[in-house]
């Protein structure tokens, strides 16, 4: 049976999306933490640890609503390669998890952004990896949709040509 001792049991989510938008721009909006809130529905705030900064080493916490509960987790930054990839790891808490952003171009000139989030549930908190996985494949896929939105509006003033 899973999560029986000896056996892990782990959460491995693997969300990606087109957006219409160059590379640097999308990774430039999405890696910074204080964007998170406008694209992240369930982060409702973040805080540093020290100087808020993204780079190795730095700490922040993300406060989140998440299946009903208010989660505070505090994530440290693993590797961050700007305009390439953002990993940040969390190890406290009973769900240790680590969440990666991957951007690649696309011919069309706009990015592929991968989102994963990983971890293995400590205690017993490992009967509630498949309903976490669901809950959160759910989640990313909102999240997702809502940044692409954001970053493929047209600017202030800018019509669209379905608009004209």
């Amino acid at each position: 049976m899973a999560g029986d001792e000896g056996e892990a049991v782990s959460v491995d989510v693997v969300t990606v999306i087109d957006i219409d938008r160059p590379r640097t721009e999308v990774a430039h909006f999405a890696a910074h933490p204080s964007n998170t809130t406008a694209w992240y529905v369930n982060i409702k705030s973040v805080e540093w640890h020290g100087e808020p900064e993204l780079r190795f080493g730095a700490k922040l916490d993300f406060i989140a609503h998440f299946l009903g509960r208010r989660l505070t987790y505090t994530y440290e930054v693993v590797e961050h390669v700007p305009g390439k990839a953002l990993t940040m790891r969390t190890s406290d808490g009973p769900f240790p998890m680590q969440t990666e952003y991957r951007w690649v171009d696309l011919p069309s000139g706009g990015t592929r952004m991968t989102l994963r989030n990983s971890g293995s549930p400590a205690g017993f908190s490992w009967l509630m990896a498949p309903m976490m996985s669901v809950a959160m494949r759910r989640a990313n896929r909102k999240d997702l949709a809502l940044l692409k939105r954001i970053l493929e509006r047209p600017p202030q003033g800018e019509v669209s040509a379905g608009s004209a």
